[in-house]
């Protein structure tokens, strides 16, 4: 199967459409803490989606990570804990930028990070990117896409000045600029490290190929690799989560017990979702409704609501594998890049703005925002959409090449 870069493009949408829709189905998840819905969906995401369908996908899975250059699975799997810490960071900068400007000032980071480091590490970027007609093409498609991400900050910095404080509190209840910036630069360095695991995993696919894999799918091992390394940063903080805020008892207890609800500020973040009513105190607001109701029935002993237990699972399996299939889309669309297959790290975090710009649109954060943010919007929109056309163009440019 010969490289075929709009096919990329197009597989990278979904995957941008996959990650800007996941947390979708959680909200369909009643009266259970954020981190409780997290963990259970993260299963999904990190462990079970990830090896059921590299199982079914490619050849001895397990035999190839058995075989696997112990340096490649190590190096894969730290960078995927590392790539867990940028997505807790990633949780407090929504929470005090708001999902557009949060968005866009750490995925601008991630995406330079993540795009430009493999190259230059691999010692490919004076002669295959700057030295070469596509890599330059390409790297322009890069700088479209950065100067979308920008328009989009810009948009977000207007949208703030313009709305009075009561919206800004209603739209952005922690609103911090100085604070939300602080934390976005640590979480877009620290984000752009799944892009470093997956460069790692190199031999592994080089592996999994051998051993009779289709090149569409010889990132699914590196993935089972990389994901675990996320779980375990995410697990370690639920767990903190569960203990602090007396969560854990939901996983198997439908009915939401009164000592479980208190009014101290409930910690919680939002790895990797770009939502406001993720980000937003989800778990609280459960907690919330669940006091309200305590109030209306204060007779009520230990327990006034009841947790749709199966309802909640079905919901938060259905988020987890969606937020999977961004990744497993993504490396879907690096097999179709050809020799420039670190440029998907632009296509992926692109598409991802693109949409989640749109849902929150959709959420209509941006009412009230003025013409300016609007327009800004707008432009960073259409430059997103332009930096996706040129690095594919660019991608088919060095096909063409090689073919000559």
């Amino acid at each position: 199967m010969n490289p075929n870069p709009a096919l990329g493009v197009l597989f990278h949408w979904l995957g941008g459409l996959a990650s800007g829709s996941f947390y979708v189905p959680y909200k369909g998840v009643k009266h259970w803490a954020w981190e409780t819905y997290w963990l259970a969906g993260g299963f999904f995401s990190w462990i079970i989606a990830p090896w059921i369908l590299a199982s079914l996908l490619t050849k001895d899975l397990f035999a190839v990570l058995g075989q696997a250059p112990a340096a490649a699975l190590f190096w894969a799997f730290f960078f995927g804990l590392l790539w867990g810490v940028g997505g807790l960071t990633f949780g407090l900068t929504m929470r005090y930028l708001g999902l557009s400007l949060g968005m866009a000032v750490v995925l601008g980071l991630c995406a330079a990070f993540g795009t430009l480091m493999p190259p230059i590490f691999r010692g490919q970027f004076m002669t295959q990117v700057v030295g070469t007609t596509s890599g330059r093409v390409i790297l322009f498609g890069i700088f479209v896409c950065l100067a979308g991400i920008t328009a989009a900050g810009l948009a977000g910095i207007s949208k703030e000045r313009v709305m009075s404080p009561e919206q800004q509190k209603a739209a952005i209840e922690e609103f911090d600029l100085r604070k939300g910036v602080g934390v976005a630069v640590l979480s877009g360095v620290m984000s752009a490290c799944f892009a470093y695991g997956l460069a790692a995993g190199d031999p592994i696919k080089a592996l999994t190929i051998r051993h009779g894999t289709p090149k569409l799918w010889q990132g699914l091992p590196v993935l089972t690799v990389v994901l675990i390394g996320g779980f375990l940063t995410n697990f370690i903080w639920c767990l903190i989560l569960l203990k602090r805020n007396k969560s854990g008892y939901q996983f198997f207890n439908s009915e939401i017990r009164r000592d479980g609800l208190t009014d101290e500020p409930i910690i919680e973040t939002a790895l990797d979702a770009p939502s406001r009513e993720v980000v937003q105190h989800s778990g609280s607001s459960a907690r919330s409704s669940a006091q309200a109701a305590l109030m209306v029935q204060p007779e009520a002993a230990q327990s006034v609501l009841r947790a749709p237990m199966l309802r909640n699972y079905l919901f938060c399996a259905l988020a987890g594998t969606t937020w999977y299939f961004q990744f497993f889309f993504y490396t879907m669309g690096e097999s179709q890049m050809g020799r420039y297959g670190f440029s998907s790290w632009t296509l992926h975090m692109a598409s991802i703005i693109i949409f989640s710009s749109l849902w929150g649109i959709g959420f209509k954060e941006w009412k009230g925002a003025g013409v300016r943010a609007a327009s800004l919007l707008t432009l960073a929109l259409l430059l997103l959409v332009a930096s996706t056309v040129i690095v594919g163009y660019g991608n088919y440019l060095g096909l063409a090449n090689t073919s000559h």
